[in-house]
C-alpha cells in the first residue's frame, strides 16, 4: 500500500509540475534565437534520437550523460564506453565521445567530449566577396563531466557539468553550463525523471578582429587615430525544463515494449510534446519509433514539422546487444530522424560495457 501510495503521489506532482509548465511558461517567438552554445541542444546517442527524447525516464549509462544525468548510476555496468556520430543539417558533422565507471560505494562518474564541425569555408570580404582564396573552419567543442548516485534503490540523482568553448577565426566565447537529473523508479515498470540542463554563464565572442583602426578627423598635425575594439553583446544559454514518464510492459519472457513519453519546456523556443515506443526482443534486438510536436503559444496551435515553426518529424531506429565474453558487451544503435528543409538526419552509435 506504501508503495503505490509513493507511485501515485510522483505521479501526481509530475502532471502538476507539467500542467503548469505547459500553461504559464509555455515557449512562445519572443525570444526565439537569441540563446547561443545551440550544439547543446544537438542530440547524441541513437538511443534516445530514435525515441525522440521521450526517454527521459528510462535513459541510462553514456547516453544519460546527455539526456538525464540521473539515469548513468542506473546502468548495469560498471563501465562503459560509447561513440556516436551524426550528419547534421547543412553538411555539419556532429561527433561524440563519452565513458564512465562506477561502484556501490562511489557511484558513477562519466566524463565526455563532443565536437561539432562546419568543413572548410572560404574567406570573404567587400572587396573580394567571391573569396581571398583563404579558408576558416570554426571549432566548436563541449567537454563535459557527470556524477550520478543512486540515493536509493528507486531513486536516482545526476549532475553534470560542461565547459563550451566555440571559436570562429580569431574570435572565441567560453561558457560554463550545468545539467541536473531526478529518477524514480517505482518497481512496478512506472518511471518518471525530471530534468533541468543548460543552466549557466553569458558567453560572448572577443578577438583581435574586432579590432578597428579609427582615422583622427582633426586638423592636428600630430593626429594618428587609434585601434578600437568592438563589444559584442553577450547571450544565453538555452536553458530547458523536461518531465518524463514511462512504462515497461513485460509481454512474457522474452518480449517487451516501453511506452514513454515527455514534455519540455524551451525558454528561447518553441515547447515540446514527444511520445516514444521501444520493443525488446530478450535483451538482445530493439526496434524503437518516436513522434514529436511543438505547441507555438503565439499562435495557440500545436506544429507538426513545416517550414516555418519545426524542423523536426517522426524518429526511428534499432539496436543490437551482443555478448562478446562473460563479461564484455557491445551495443550498436542507429536512429533516423525525418528533418524539414535539410537532409534527413542518422545517427551511428557504437558502446563497449564490461
Amino acid at each position: 500500500m506504501k508503495r503505490w501510495k509513493i507511485t501515485f503521489s510522483f505521479i501526481a506532482l509530475t502532471l502538476c509540475l507539467l500542467l503548469v509548465a505547459s500553461d504559464i511558461f509555455a515557449g512562445t517567438g519572443r525570444r526565439r534565437g537569441t540563446a547561443g552554445a545551440q550544439e547543446l541542444l544537438i542530440p547524441v546517442g541513437s538511443i534516445g534520437t530514435a525515441l525522440g527524447g521521450a526517454n527521459l525516464a528510462t535513459t541510462e549509462g553514456t547516453e544519460a550523460m546527455y539526456w538525464n544525468p540521473a539515469g548513468l548510476a542506473a546502468s548495469q555496468y560498471s563501465t562503459e564506453l560509447m561513440i556516436s556520430h551524426l550528419t547534421y543539417i547543412a553538411d555539419m558533422n556532429v561527433n561524440y565521445v563519452a565513458g564512465y565507471f562506477q561502484n556501490e560505494t562511489f557511484g558513477a562518474l562519466g566524463f565526455s567530449i563532443k565536437t561539432l564541425g562546419f568543413g572548410d569555408i572560404p574567406v570573404t570580404t567587400n572587396e573580394s566577396p567571391d573569396g581571398t582564396g583563404e579558408m576558416f573552419s570554426p571549432t566548436f567543442l563541449t567537454l563535459g563531466a557527470t556524477y550520478s548516485r543512486a540515493m536509493t534503490n528507486k531513486i536516482f540523482f545526476g549532475a553534470s557539468v560542461k565547459l563550451v568553448s566555440e571559436k570562429i577565426m580569431r574570435e572565441s566565447a567560453t561558457g560554463v553550463a550545468f545539467d541536473f537529473g531526478l529518477r524514480y523508479d517505482t518497481g512496478m515498470g512506472i518511471k518518471g525523471a525530471v530534468c533541468l540542463k543548460n543552466i549557466g554563464t553569458n558567453m560572448a565572442f572577443d578577438g583581435s578582429d574586432l579590432e578597428v583602426f579609427t582615422s583622427d578627423i582633426s586638423d592636428r598635425p600630430d593626429a594618428e587615430g587609434e585601434n578600437t575594439r568592438i563589444p559584442l553583446a553577450a547571450f544565453d544559454m538555452p536553458t530547458l525544463f523536461e518531465i518524463g514518464l514511462s512504462y515497461d510492459y513485460k509481454v512474457n519472457d522474452q518480449n517487451g515494449i516501453t511506452v514513454m513519453g515527455s514534455f519540455m519546456n524551451d525558454n528561447y523556443a518553441l515547447d515540446e510534446y514527444r511520445v516514444g515506443l521501444e520493443y525488446n526482443f530478450n535483451n538482445l534486438v530493439f526496434l524503437r519509433g518516436s513522434y514529436q510536436t511543438a505547441y507555438d503559444a503565439d499562435n495557440e496551435k500545436f506544429v507538426a514539422a513545416d517550414q516555418d515553426n519545426f524542423l523536426w518529424g517522426p524518429s526511428f531506429g534499432a539496436g543490437l546487444n551482443l555478448k562478446l565474453g562473460s563479461e564484455m558487451g557491445l551495443r550498436l544503435d542507429y536512429a533516423y530522424r525525418v528533418t524539414e528543409i535539410f537532409d534527413d538526419n542518422q545517427w551511428f552509435t557504437l558502446r563497449f560495457n564490461f
